[in-house]
């Protein structure tokens, strides 16, 4: 929901193990994103699913949750991508530059409200 990456849509796949709940769900970002805490795989930084962190009551919808926020406001402490959060620490103009034209380019159209 903010700038730069407002102006696009983004495709997340959940994929759960056999043993869910009680290993975490593995979270991948399908949509090319330009952000210090996904890597160029799609993998993300997120402590919530890693085994240290995990809780079986964990809901999915909070796993989303936590991703979109994490989106929202990139959290300098969850890099996978130095050079990018580098970047958004010395450069912000034009780390913003970047992501918003890294999301025109690949992101989806936002769905109508």
């Amino acid at each position: 929901n903010n700038p730069p990456y407002n102006t696009g849509a983004f495709r997340f796949e959940l994929t759960f193990s056999p043993n869910h709940p009680l290993e975490p769900p593995c979270a991948t970002l399908r949509t090319p994103i330009y952000h210090p805490s996904v890597d160029l795989e799609g993998r993300i930084c997120q402590p919530l699913t890693t085994h240290v962190h995990w809780v079986p009551t964990t809901r999915a919808v909070q796993v989303l949750q936590d991703l979109l926020l994490q989106l929202d406001s990139p959290d300098p402490q969850r890099v996978l991508r130095p050079d990018v959060a580098r970047e958004l620490q010395e450069r912000p103009e034009e780390f913003q530059r970047r992501a918003e034209e890294h999301t025109r380019l690949h992101a989806e159209p936002r769905p109508d409200p």
